[in-house]
């Protein structure tokens, strides 16, 4: 297991195999990551605890917003432009495939 301190809260890294990786990410509220796309990796997001706010890139390349709270999955393929946002503090957890550096940021709210 490995944490990974972030300006908008932390990733736990549960499992990160040559198959799969399994993360817990915490958002403070009112945080957000940055708006950005993958490569290669796909991922989903399962809302555990607190609601949020996603930017989802639709298939025309706008970016609709949507909200979400504990239960609900979001799907995220390589390509798609993606934001979320802590409406309150936020605990999600990720499934995806093993590319966790790929990671391109398109805007960013901590100068990464």
């Amino acid at each position: 297991m490995k944490i990974v301190e972030k300006p908008w809260g932390r990733e736990i890294w549960v499992a990160h195999t040559e198959q799969y990786a399994l993360k817990i990410i915490e958002l403070h509220g009112g945080a957000r990551s940055s708006l950005q796309y993958h490569g290669r990796k796909r991922e989903h997001l399962y809302i555990d605890r607190g609601r949020m706010r996603a930017a989802l890139e639709e298939p025309d390349g706008s970016l609709q917003i949507f909200e979400y709270g504990p239960g609900e999955v979001i799907d995220i393929p390589p390509g798609r432009k993606h934001r979320v946002e802590a409406l309150e503090n936020l605990r999600l957890l990720e499934v995806s495939t093993p590319e966790l550096d790929d990671v391109v940021r398109i805007e960013d709210d901590y100068g990464r």
